[in-house]
């Protein structure tokens, strides 16, 4: 059985959204052209409070503008886990994927 992802209750995880800026754009060649795949943003958190959310969105999402401390809804958000390891230990990383980001 595989894991495809997790829908999370936004409320109670992450309480309210906050944008914090952009993070990195990822981009592959297709067909000879820089193309993008998808955008990554920071968000802050009232709940989790330890590090920044980071949301990647799909590129037909489009360039997200915000500003600083808007607070945002993750429209269909859900998480999905990647494992690796370190020497004999094991560690998983927790990617969150929505398919928008818009204003609350």
């Amino acid at each position: 059985m595989e894991l495809k992802h997790t829908i999370p209750n936004m409320e109670k995880t992450f309480g309210q959204l906050e944008f914090a800026g952009e993070g990195k754009i990822e981009q592959r060649r297709i067909n000879g052209k820089m193309t993008i795949l998808s955008r990554s943003y920071n968000l802050y958190s009232n709940i989790q409070r330890a590090d920044d959310i980071v949301i990647i969105l799909p590129a037909d999402a489009g360039e997200k503008h915000f500003e600083m401390e808007d607070k945002v809804k993750l429209v269909n958000p859900r998480i999905t886990a990647e494992g690796y390891k370190i020497g004999n230990r094991g560690f998983t990383n927790y990617i969150m994927h929505a398919d928008d980001m818009v204003k609350a």
